[in-house]
């Protein structure tokens, strides 16, 4: 049977591979943030969001505890989630500034966006076997977005699991000498295969110290975009 990204879904969200992730995430979500404790939290794997004809796909680190463990979709619900999703709204990216909760109305456009690890890790640093263990999803999805020409890496976690994932993807060879990470840096991954790039993540850590700033991000989703052979695509289009 062919697989999908619908599959992938369903296999992130029932996933138990991890027992030290599968039992923080029901801790996060049982015991709840005090401004959340009337809300129902996700508490799974959480999936890949977004238009699946996306010529670019951004990749973070793993769900927030309180962020897309509670609401079961990536980057959203956190301060993250907000000012990432306001620079992909100014860039072209998605129809709206927001990203609250599922169901709110969030439609990216050209864009798709997935996390490395896709269970929130204690002290946000999942362990080298958990994120091996989770690898296989990133591969699969990448497999699954046959029209992307550049991947975004959100952070350093997310530059070396593409890094390495990559290779098997897209049949290229690895880099002889691992690239560094740097905002906006560009790697050629191979003939044939998308341009990584890579950005600070949009944590707090960074935003508020003006490490990442929203026009900083905003520009750099617009060389992306014009890196394209065609150019952007329209929103909504």
């Amino acid at each position: 049977m062919a697989d999908s990204l619908e599959a992938l879904r369903r296999d992130v969200v029932a996933c138990a591979r991890c027992p030290r992730l599968v039992t923080y995430r029901a801790a996060v979500a049982a015991e709840k943030k005090r401004s959340f404790r009337d809300e129902e939290y996700w508490g799974r794997g959480v999936p890949g969001f977004g238009d699946p004809g996306a010529r670019l796909v951004a990749v973070g680190l793993a769900p927030a505890a309180h962020g897309s463990n509670r609401t079961g979709r990536v980057f959203t619900g956190d301060r993250s989630a907000a000012f990432l999703v306001r620079a992909f709204h100014a860039a072209g990216l998605a129809n709206q500034p927001t990203s609250e909760r599922r169901g709110d109305g969030l439609r990216y456009t050209d864009l798709y966006v997935t996390a490395a690890v896709r269970c929130v890790p204690p002290g946000n640093r999942p362990t080298p076997a958990e994120a091996s263990a989770c690898a296989p999803y990133l591969a699969r999805e990448l497999g699954l977005l046959p029209n992307a020409r550049a991947l975004l890496a959100l952070g350093g976690f997310a530059w070396e699991a593409l890094l390495r994932t990559a290779p098997a993807v897209y049949g290229v060879a690895p880099a002889a000498r691992p690239p560094p990470f740097a905002h906006g840096a560009c790697h050629p991954l191979g003939p044939g295969a998308p341009l990584l790039w890579a950005s600070y993540h949009p944590s707090p850590q960074n935003t508020n110290t003006g490490k990442l700033t929203g026009p900083m991000l905003v520009e750099l989703l617009r060389r992306i975009r014009g890196s394209f052979p065609d150019g952007p695509r329209p929103r909504g289009s």
